[in-house]
């Protein structure tokens, strides 16, 4: 740091107050520390001392700079040095003509060494000792005076703040990385991350289906993680050895859905030059996930119910019936009662599917999941692309954590693998992130499903009724029986 300031000792104590808010990561911030005091007394040597109990000294040199081990080491462990009088007194000690000095002047260390002038001052956190800084020159005495010991007191009062916050940051981040380690070892689900008790109900209904034949209706907004649900339920299951397969069943054609599941003859239309198994007959006695189901015509759900029902199928243009053992689980974004009432989904089917429904939560109503998924996600992507990126900063948490996330699980984990590409840094910073809260306002209103609509707006009048069911579901026009279907279901 140049000092081109008028006071340079201010413009120390400031930069010092920024790392505290802005470098989280305990080596960097060291070597940041030690670097601002340098420059600003001009000192040629230095390093950090801080206590450690895996030592049996007591204490760990954490950062040098221009002192070999050895030299570090002889100024740390000699009961004559300065160092050991300021851990002893945690009082600060300056010495600017360190050879003529009487305390200090005949210590082996200082002679063999040949130095000059020497600052050395305790880390403070109130009356608790944690370290000290140690400053020295073996040419000069440089800005070593009575005037930089107020500056280096105040310094190392706030370079005893830093290094706590960032202490504790990375043990938060450990302590994230281990509940990651405790969810993945207690419920099996290695992708499935979440502490909330939402996710502590998820995790029991995909426990108590694990060994059931029984049909699976998964509802949620997309990027969830529906098809994360599904595959855990396959491969921690009976069927585990078995096919698991996955079929989105939006946005295409009919006759290229009723080929894709349930294969074709040759001949049967044009195109189809070869007899083709369809997926149905791939998953036997497996389990075929069907996304986004809501988005099926009534001919193709027809013939999925005969699947249900019978658990048979029909090649495209054959006549022969074939027999197929298949476990379905379904998803859908979609508040498919809607659909019965408007006729566009067929209500035997609906309840075909839906022997054990699943809810997943979106990620705004587990707001405390954030930090968990980030570190998730940060791990999944600094290892795939090898890069030594170690945490978040505390804004970049506090910006997840007050993002709306219409794209959920989903969406979160775009934006970690983006931020990792884009971050110069080892500490992702919130300007990484490339978040947009304007987008987000208007994507939160104007992106949200049928079924979401719905739950708030009964949660708003159910708010405005001081939780009284009677009253609201006169407000809203339904039945007391309906409405508390509905809590139950949202667990409002």
């Amino acid at each position: 740091m140049e000092n081109i300031n008028a006071n340079p000792s201010l413009t120390a104590l400031t930069e010092i107050a920024q790392s505290i808010n802005t470098i989280q990561d305990s080596v960097r911030l060291l070597e940041k520390i030690l670097e601002i005091a340098l420059d600003t007394l001009a000192a040629e040597r230095g390093f950090i001392l801080l206590n450690s109990d895996k030592t049996p000294e007591g204490f760990e040199i954490k950062s040098s700079r221009n002192l070999t081990d050895s030299q570090a080491s002889d100024l740390a462990h000699l009961s004559t040095s300065v160092v050991q009088q300021v851990q002893k007194n945690a009082e600060p000690v300056l010495s600017f003509e360190v050879q003529n000095d009487p305390r200090y002047g005949q210590a082996e260390s200082i002679v063999v060494q040949k130095i000059q002038s020497i600052a050395c001052v305790p880390l403070l956190l109130k009356t608790r000792q944690i370290g000290v800084i140690y400053l020295d020159s073996l040419t000069k005495r440089s800005k070593f005076n009575p005037e930089s010991l107020p500056f280096l007191t105040a310094f190392a009062n706030q370079a005893a703040i830093a290094i706590e916050n960032a202490r504790l940051y990375e043990s938060l981040r450990d302590e994230n990385r281990h509940l990651r380690q405790e969810v993945q070892r207690t419920h099996g689900f290695s992708e499935i991350i979440g502490q909330h008790p939402k996710m502590h109900q998820l995790f029991d209904v995909i426990h108590r289906v694990l060994e059931s034949d029984a049909s699976v209706l998964i509802e949620g907004e997309s990027g969830t993680g529906k098809e994360l649900v599904a595959r855990a339920i396959h491969y921690n299951g009976e069927r585990k050895d078995k096919p698991f397969m996955a079929f989105f069943c939006g946005s295409l054609p009919d006759s290229l859905i009723e080929s894709e599941l349930f294969g074709h003859k040759k001949g049967a239309f044009t195109g189809a030059v070869s007899d083709k198994h369809g997926l149905f007959e791939a998953a036997d006695r497996g389990t075929f996930f069907l996304d986004e189901i809501g988005d099926l015509s009534q001919q193709i759900q027809t013939k999925l119910l005969r699947v249900l029902q019978e658990g048979e199928i029909k090649r495209v243009g054959e006549t022969q019936i074939r027999k197929v053992d298949v476990r379905i689980i379904s998803a859908t974004n979609k508040f498919l009662r809607e659909s019965i009432k408007e006729g566009t989904f067929r209500e035997d089917l609906f309840y075909r599917l839906n022997t054990i429904s699943i809810t997943l939560p979106p990620l705004r109503e587990r707001n405390s999941d954030i930090p968990l998924l980030a570190h998730h996600f940060l791990d999944k992507y600094t290892a795939k692309r090898k890069n030594n990126i170690k945490g978040f900063t505390a804004e970049a948490l506090a910006t997840l954590k007050n993002f709306n996330w219409p794209g959920n699980v989903r969406e979160l984990e775009n934006t970690i693998e983006r931020a990792v590409l884009m971050s110069k840094s080892n500490m992702i910073a919130a300007a990484d992130l490339m978040l947009n809260f304007e987008d987000n306002v208007e994507n939160t209103e104007t992106e949200l499903t049928l079924n979401e609509i719905q739950r708030r707006g009964i949660q708003k009048v159910l708010q405005a009724q001081n939780g009284n069911i009677t009253e609201t579901s006169r407000v809203l026009g339904v039945s007391r029986r309906w409405l508390q279907y509905r809590i139950k279901e949202w667990q409002l």
